[in-house]
């Protein structure tokens, strides 16, 4: 098995790699199946604070799925293409969504198909300005498969999504930032920095306060206000015994920066 996904870790934050640059880091099978398998790995490190995603490479961050490996599932009939496809990057996308620790997409380059589901899914992402965003999967006679008919909506709103999405047309990463697809636009050279920099600005709070929040906000789009804020109160009860709300009270009472311990 070759290293489709790489990790490194440094300074409390996880970089994932997609590394497929010569199929524009198309999402294959092995690779999903080893974000998946790194993202385990990391969810138990309690040393890696956050997580920012990228692809290898110039050109792009992902391209999406790899059609020639789909399309021999899709040979295979509705049941297998749904079991290998749609299910595992279905699978992933929603790890990536309900993952407790921050996931940042660094979108580098092209982020087509699977690769905007990605975007669409993770907590926060920063675009370089060389970034190109597309739902072109209407141009294979097909919807978007990873979340992307539900999750673009909710993003951007239904005309402007169904546009994107029944058009295929490619967008800007200025649209993308509009639309409320990525927080923001920096030169290719600060990218990484950039994301860096976002990571480094939430890790300073308490892990358990942020896994908190990511839970509320990711169960609460999916429901009536009324059950969102009962999610709401769940997470906050669950945080009252912990040594890091009195940690956080304590510092505000003293006036001193907190020293959380995520317990």
């Amino acid at each position: 098995m070759s290293d489709t996904v790489l990790l490194a870790i440094e300074d409390d934050i996880a970089l994932l790699t997609l590394n497929r640059p010569h199929k524009l880091n198309a999402l294959n099978y092995e690779t999903i199946d080893q974000l998946l398998a790194h993202l385990d790995r990391i969810e138990l490190l309690s040393d890696v604070r956050a997580v920012i995603l990228t692809g290898a490479g110039e050109r792009a961050f992902s391209a999406g799925g790899d059609i020639h490996e789909f399309a021999v599932s899709v040979d295979k009939g509705a049941d297998a293409a749904v079991r290998d496809f749609v299910r595992r990057g279905q699978a992933m996308t929603s790890r990536l969504e309900a993952f407790r620790k921050p996931v940042i997409a660094a979108v580098n380059g092209i982020a087509f198909g699977g690769g905007c589901e990605i975007t669409e899914a993770v907590h926060l992402a920063v675009a370089s300005d060389r970034a190109l965003f597309a739902k072109p999967e209407i141009n294979l006679g097909m919807p978007p498969t990873f979340g992307g008919t539900q999750r673009l909506p909710r993003l951007a709103g239904r005309k402007r999504a169904l546009e994107l999405l029944l058009t295929g047309d490619p967008f800007s990463p200025a649209q993308a930032l509009d639309m409320g697809l990525v927080n923001m636009v920096v030169p290719p050279e600060t990218l990484i920095p950039a994301a860096r920099r976002l990571a480094e600005r939430i890790i300073r709070h308490s892990p358990l306060a942020i896994g908190s929040i990511i839970t509320a906000v990711t169960r609460g789009l999916n429901m009536s206000i009324g059950e969102g804020l009962q999610v709401e109160s769940e997470q906050f009860a669950r945080m009252v015994p912990t040594c890091d709300l009195g940690e956080g009270l304590g510092a505000w009472k003293e006036r001193r920066p907190p020293i959380y311990s995520g317990r």
